[in-house]
């Protein structure tokens, strides 16, 4: 694994994490960027990353760069998405590249068949938000929403699918022996955690790290897991362009931060169980 530095939310010494510095893109990239930024970046970083399909990265406001990722593996492909996240990231509204919207950059690439998103507890799926989902990806069951009907109680409309606590692990099952034979990529956000496993920039969900571990077993029993990213660890944020500071301050829930040493034990335990977990080593 790669650990891609953007803004210190994790340690530099990882064991078994080539870490490359790359703090300076952080503010540029925090939370959204104009395409030719993200091409410059795209330039820049491709060849440190070498061919290995796996990294950590930062704070979720950096989780629309798997856009970019998934890009790597054109070469590997076709091979279905699967994102651990509380938020769907399917808005069809500008910036191209932002943290709300990237679900979509990766399905206008011909080599990702599917994004299937797990686990979304989090505002968009309600009035009037959902309004700006991709509905033609859904229609054309290209994009699979999952979202916990604890945090839905009233089960707004939609072409998405609701999962409990109670029923989630039959249902990823069935998905998983679906796509027998598949290739998988997984991103993982560790905002789709609970509070008690994962500090972070947004709202928590309700997956526990055992959960995601046990998830990409399915997967890996059904097919195999060709590439995969972890971001979503808390950091402090910092722009470089008045417009990101205002749409992030805007977008941003209002949270309770955490004391570092509180933050960063949460994040470690957490990252050392699903670290191996995700690239197929022993933990």
């Amino acid at each position: 694994m790669i650990h891609l530095d953007l803004d210190g939310a994790w340690s530099p010494e990882i064991p078994a994490a080539r870490h490359l510095d790359f703090r300076q893109w952080g503010p540029p990239l925090r939370y959204c960027a104009p395409s030719r930024l993200l091409e410059t970046f795209y330039a820049e970083v491709t060849p440190r990353l070498e061919n290995d399909p796996f990294l950590l990265y930062g704070s979720g406001d950096f989780h629309y760069l798997s856009g970019l990722w998934v890009r790597r593996l054109a070469a590997r492909g076709p091979f279905s998405l699967v994102s651990f996240d509380n938020h769907p990231d399917w808005d069809i509204r500008p910036p191209r590249w932002a943290c709300g919207g990237w679900i979509n950059r990766a399905l206008e690439l011909e080599h990702v068949d599917e994004a299937a998103v797990w686990g979304c507890g989090n505002f968009e799926l309600n009035w009037p938000n959902r309004l700006f989902a991709n509905r033609r990806a859904q229609k054309d069951r290209r994009l699979f929403v999952y979202a916990w009907e604890e945090r839905y109680p009233r089960r707004p409309p939609g072409p998405w699918s609701y999962i409990s606590r109670q029923n989630w692990r039959a249902a990823f099952s069935r998905f998983a022996a679906e796509r027998k034979s598949r290739d998988f990529y997984v991103t993982i956000d560790l905002d789709g955690l609970r509070a008690e496993e994962a500090a972070t920039n947004w709202e928590n969900g309700l997956f526990t790290a055992d959960d995601i571990v046990w998830a990409l077993g399915e997967l890996r029993s059904a097919g195999a897991i060709i590439g995969g990213d972890l971001c979503g660890a808390w950091s402090q944020p910092a722009y470089a362009r008045w417009t990101q500071a205002f749409a992030g301050g805007i977008d941003h829930p209002k949270i309770t931060v955490l004391p570092e040493a509180e933050r960063e034990a949460i994040n470690l335990r957490t990252r050392r169980r699903l670290q191996p977990a995700l690239i197929g080593t022993q933990g």
